[in-house]
């Protein structure tokens, strides 16, 4: 499969450039989406469009088992700093994520599996607006789910590209491979006044102070020390003047976490600490808005694609993952079915720039590595190599 997949290289950089140069942010790519849909009717695929607003979905094969591949299609609100041929060309957004290489390598996975017999389904699931979500607080994961994506679905699997792994290698691991990811809105309401006599106010500062510190001390003094969790303050905004103590300011932040006790045990401290407003005579408003959940990789199916990518690339070649509560939407998909995502190298000589960057780039010769590892473990799903990934 590594060699099919190397046969296609040119192929590969040419759809990921063509990608990278019309970037689209989430729940806008239509011209991405399109693109995708066409080449896979020509390769025999049965597609729908509009999944999840703006996904694309298309079946090859028959039946059970189905296994399906996930790629997110969307860029970022970035301007590109690389000057490069395929540089973005539209303004102030960019393909800083390696999205462009993720439809690019399922792409090369549908085309490989085109050609070949295998018992059962493959699925590919081109998602929207992994970045973002819209205005009832959901990315395109759970809105492709709610259009029936993973109907059926016994696998699915994914890849991320990771530019501090070198090219040629991989990380993949069971259990949590990311955080789940949930925001909070407050505000605390004191009663506003002159600058020069602070005691005939109650100044929403001053307490916002003491709710800071107990935001911060949540996880350090509140939770288990081996339950991994982020408490992080983003934003805290108020008054207009330098004379004038205002009456309210807000507070805005993110949460993370990889256990759903731990989750609840948050927004309780949470509630607790904006509790200080109350004790120091003002009070408060607070609503929390539940994000994706984290991503939790089963055992099986991280496994397979181990076994997969250390037939392809060698067991040396198959590092440790890297902990991190970064948010991915691709755990709501493992809620409907056992999966996992694995991280590729991406980051020989010249391409070790950080994610979500104005200089990010990636090695191309990562992306038939990428493409024989989805394409593999599919096949060896459907041909029963895997313990159903359970």
């Amino acid at each position: 499969m590594l060699e099919k997949a190397r046969a296609i290289q040119q192929q590969l950089s040419d759809w990921r450039r063509d990608f990278h140069m019309h970037p689209e942010l989430g729940f806008r790519e239509m011209r991405t989406a399109a693109k995708v849909a066409e080449i896979l009717e020509q390769f025999g695929y049965r597609v729908r469009r509009g999944v999840g607003r703006t996904g694309v979905v298309a079946d090859f094969g028959n039946g059970k088992p189905l296994a399906a591949i996930r790629a997110d299609m969307d860029a970022l609100p970035l301007q590109e700093n690389n000057q490069v041929p395929y540089a973005s060309q539209n303004y102030g957004v960019m393909h800083a994520c390696g999205h462009d290489g993720h439809t690019s390598m399922a792409l090369g996975a549908a085309a490989l599996l085109s050609c070949g017999k295998f018992p059962g389904t493959v699925r590919f699931l081109f998602q929207p607006s992994e970045e973002v979500a819209d205005e009832e607080g959901l990315s395109g994961a759970p809105r492709m789910i709610q259009d029936g994506a993973m109907d059926g679905v016994e696998l699915v699997i994914a890849t991320h590209v990771e530019p501090t792994t070198p090219t040629g290698a991989i990380r993949i691991k069971s259990g949590p491979a990311s955080g789940g990811v949930d925001s909070w809105f407050g505000e605390i309401i004191g009663k506003g006044g002159h600058g020069a006599h602070p005691h005939q106010s109650v100044d929403p500062f001053y307490i916002s102070a003491h709710v800071v510190l107990a935001l911060n001390g949540i996880v350090s003094r509140r939770l288990d020390p081996f339950d991994p969790a982020v408490v992080s303050v983003g934003s805290l905004n108020g008054g207009f003047t330098e004379n004038v103590i205002p009456e309210r300011v807000k507070i805005t932040g993110t949460l993370r976490y990889t256990e759903k006790r731990v989750q609840e045990q948050i927004h309780a401290e949470i509630r607790r600490a904006f509790e200080i407003a109350h004790v120091l005579g003002g009070h408060y408003a607070l609503k929390f808005q539940i994000g994706t959940p984290p991503m939790i990789n089963s055992p099986a199916a991280s496994d397979l694609i181990a076994a997969v990518a250390t037939d392809l690339l060698g067991e040396q070649n198959i590092l440790p993952w890297k902990d991190d509560l970064g948010a991915e939407d691709f755990g709501c998909f493992m809620e409907h079915a056992p999966g996992a995502m694995f991280a590729l190298g991406t980051g020989s000589e010249g391409f070790q720039c950080q994610l979500h960057n104005p200089d990010f780039d990636l090695d191309e010769n990562s992306l038939p590595v990428g493409t024989a590892i989805l394409a593999e473990t599919a096949v060896r799903f459907l041909r029963g190599n895997n313990n159903h990934a359970k």
